[in-house]
């Protein structure tokens, strides 16, 4: 029975055991300079173990297996271990992905890590770091040429490596480039390294030159010069000889940097600055020099305006010639033939001019001022080029006023002479900046509108349904268009007696429908006489319209004249005329 009871205890054990496998870091924030420790571990025997990439770092050493198993108390603990010992190749917040091993026929895979990669900085060696040091052998250092210039003056930046007699380098790395905020920079390349010898901190050392920059402030104030990191590959002697005699070096790893530095910036002075001033800085030469001075209407010269000499060349922009407007200046074409050495910016800069003129007679091309700040008198010094006098010696004959402007500003004296007639003066410009139609007036205007012509749809409809609904009066409208229809029918047929005297009889029915309201079934001689008197018509014209309408059926089977036809179409007018006015 006991025997049953320990191994249900040791089956309930199995199923309470959780399997564990985790990542551990040595520290989660570290600079460029230093090295990450980074432990897979597990508590159970696995197979199959996969690291992770581990982007943004190199592996320096690893993987190392650990195992340890113990029995304590009847109770076994087991923990198996992989580690990888890294150093960082880029500055940010970078993520160690997930591990994954097989235990026991099921996937476990880790927690991704994320970890922060800050500038290189100065600290105490990490006590878990095992990698062969060699701290006291190898020292990277930055000479900076002045730290407390003016805005725009050039200082030099030199990174030297200087390693003892003790070992050797096969190889470096620059861990990401450092950055010259509010700087202009400028690298000088360095096509071999050369070992030479000197001091640092009162011992002699060798040394290699790795980088050159020249730097041009930009701003005052306090700037900070970020650091360089290198990942360098080294040589240490060991206390090993081999079966010859000779020392047994060891292959090992540093990471070095030269450290940040602040640079004080000085204005420049305020006093004495000239309003040209275009932040020239350094030691400067300055000429205006044309091609030629003498020459003919149409053809051109070219004025070459010319900076040369020793200071931040790149930085400032020349100043522009000012020239009468009958003189037609181009925009210049640039030109720069400028070297940067280590002391600074040197060499010439240059706009070139094309300009021609446009008619007889001499033309003054004004004097020309160009200002700096001269850094070894420390103030300003302006030079003022020569006035320049172009001669133009045949040529149309220019107006009076042509030549008092400057260039761009009399051009209406030039467009309104002989020579530029066939030029258009007016245009029909329309702007670019259209309103939108979305939002306009006329947008709301169309959007409501069929709302306001509602109202005006309901009144046109019942208007209409009122007039259809009203029989008798469109009854009468019809005869009365019957009538007037039938009477101009019936002029039309006063050559022809028998079509005159039907279209004349049915205009005169037509007639006493739309006037009497009667229909033609009840149009007796009795009827119509009763019905007009009771109209206030007169006998007379009663008595004449009953005549007519018994001469209309005479006269169909009667001969008749032309004459007596007209006669009984104007009797028709005047009769119908008069009843219409009497009833």
């Amino acid at each position: 029975m006991k025997k049953y009871i320990f191994l249900l205890l040791l089956s309930f054990q199995g199923i309470l055991a959780q399997v564990q496998f985790e990542a551990k870091v040595s520290k989660q924030t570290l600079g460029m300079n230093e090295r990450l420790r980074i432990d897979f571990s597990m508590n159970d025997d696995g197979d199959n173990f996969v690291p992770p990439n581990f982007d943004g770092f190199k592996v320096i050493a690893g993987p190392s297996q650990q195992v340890s198993q113990s029995w304590v108390n009847g109770r076994s603990s087991f923990n198996k271990t992989y580690s990888y010992f890294l150093i960082p190749t880029q500055r940010g917040s970078l993520v160690i992905r997930q591990a994954s091993i097989e235990i026991n026929g099921q996937i476990y895979k880790t927690s991704p890590i994320r970890i922060n990669v800050t500038a290189a900085v100065e600290q105490p060696r990490d006590p878990n770091d095992t990698q062969v040091s060699a701290d006291d052998e190898l020292h990277l250092v930055v000479d900076i040429s002045k730290e407390n210039p003016y805005i725009n003056e050039p200082i030099t930046v030199v990174y030297k490596l200087y390693f003892s007699n003790n070992i050797g380098i096969t190889n470096s790395r620059e861990l990401g480039k450092p950055k010259y905020n509010d700087f202009w920079s400028q690298n000088i390349d360095i096509k071999q390294f050369v070992v030479e010898h000197g001091k640092y901190k009162g011992e002699n050392y060798r040394f290699v030159v790795l980088k050159k920059v020249v730097l041009y402030p930009q701003k005052s104030g306090k700037l900070v010069i970020e650091p360089l990191s290198l990942d360098i590959d080294v040589q240490l002697p060991t206390n090993r000889r081999t079966v010859f005699g000779q020392m047994v070096l060891a292959e090992g790893n540093k990471r070095v940097s030269a450290g940040a530095r602040t640079i004080n910036v000085k204005a420049l002075p305020e006093a004495g600055k000239p309003e040209d001033f275009s932040g020239a800085v350094g030691q400067f030469d300055f000429k205006v020099t044309p091609s030629k001075t003498n020459l003919k209407s149409g053809e051109s010269l070219d004025l070459n305006v010319s900076v040369s000499g020793k200071g931040n060349l790149k930085l400032f922009t020349l100043p522009k010639p000012v020239v009468p407007s009958a003189l037609e200046m181009y925009d210049p074409v640039h030109n720069e033939q400028v070297s940067t050495p280590l002391s600074g910016m040197t060499g010439r800069m240059s706009d070139k001019y094309t300009i021609i003129p446009q008619y007889k007679g001499k033309y003054p091309i004004k004097p020309m001022q160009f200002s700096y700040f001269d850094l070894a008198s420390k103030s300003y010094k302006t030079i003022t080029s020569p006035e320049i006098m172009v001669n133009v010696l045949e040529g149309p004959t220019a107006s009076e006023g042509t030549v008092a402007g400057n260039s761009g500003v009399d051009k209406k004296a030039i467009s309104s002479t002989d020579q530029f007639k066939f030029i258009k003066l007016k245009t029909n410009l329309t702007s670019v900046n259209k309103k939108d139609f979305f939002g306009s007036t006329l947008f709301y205007s169309l959007t409501f509108l069929p709302f306001l012509c509602i109202p005006f749809i309901i009144l046109f409809k019942k208007k209409k349904e009122a007039i259809d609904g009203d029989l008798v009066g469109n009854r009468i409208k019809l005869s009365n268009k019957l009538a007037k229809k039938y009477l101009s029918e019936a002029k039309k047929e006063i050559g022809n007696k028998e079509p005159f005297y039907i279209a004349l009889e049915k205009a005169l029915h037509n007639f006493l429908k739309a006037k009497l309201n009667i229909e033609t079934s009840e149009m007796s001689k009795d009827k119509i006489s009763e019905i007009l008197l009771s109209r206030n018509a007169q006998t007379e014209t009663v008595a004449a319209f009953i005549n007519l309408t018994e001469n209309c059926e005479f006269a169909r089977y009667a001969p008749s004249s032309t004459v007596a036809i007209q006669q009984d179409y104007d009797k028709a007018v005047a009769i119908i005329s008069e009843l219409e006015k009497q009833i």
